[in-house]
């Protein structure tokens, strides 16, 4: 019997499908249905609000540009919608990050005040996100792959444990809105990520996978 989660995500699919055909509203209801869980991811690994939004609309420009290569299946494993999308802005994350790395922290925070013309960097992010590269299929299969590995993990984990990183990781919530969200006290949630965290790691080295 097919759950709303399983609905959800044959509908998310089949919207990427038509974008890759050039059908804009389409992928207009695809920003819609992932922005808030994707800007989540881009903010736990970038750890600055303006970062993050820049990620993601790269990571946007890439979901439009490369519809074409999902798969919803790869060596008869499912890859989720959501796992390819996380995918993608994992990818561009980690380019921030390397070039982060790179340059003085005030040649970053130079860049960002004049990012544009118009006070908030649109029309210059625009244009460079335009021109950025997208993502190789191969790259997003091996990022798509460890994501499945990291599903695994994640699926073998005691409920709690599960639900809480769910939340904060792949939902983006702060600790205190996870115990809001899962109605538990904020120490007792501290303690399932922080454990979880542990199990997690745990499962991934048994795979060869680094956390």
């Amino acid at each position: 019997m097919a759950t709303a989660t399983d609905a959800s995500s044959a509908n998310l699919q089949a919207l990427i499908h038509a974008a890759a055909g050039g059908d804009h509203a389409a992928f207009a209801q695809v920003y819609q249905r992932t922005h808030v869980h994707l800007f989540g991811v881009a903010v736990r690994m970038l750890g600055q609000g303006q970062a993050a939004e820049d990620v993601l609309q790269e990571a946007y420009v890439s979901i439009w540009k490369n519809a074409g290569s999902y798969r919803s299946e790869v060596g008869g494993q499912p890859i989720q919608p959501m796992t390819w999308l996380i995918a993608i802005v994992r990818n561009k994350a980690l380019d921030a990050l390397r070039a982060r790395a790179r340059r003085p922290e005030s040649a970053w925070n130079d860049t960002t005040e004049l990012a544009g013309s118009d006070g908030d960097g649109r029309d210059a992010m625009g244009a460079a996100s335009a021109l950025a590269p997208a993502p190789s299929a191969m790259h997003l299969l091996e990022q798509a792959t460890q994501a499945l590995r990291i599903d695994g993990c994640m699926n073998a984990l005691e409920g709690s444990y599960r639900q809480s990183l769910a939340l904060a990781y792949y939902q983006g919530l702060s600790h205190s809105e996870v115990a809001a969200q899962m109605g538990a006290p904020l120490g007792s949630v501290k303690a399932w990520i922080r454990r979880g965290l542990e199990r997690l790691k745990s499962c991934l080295a048994a795979q060869g996978v680094s956390a």
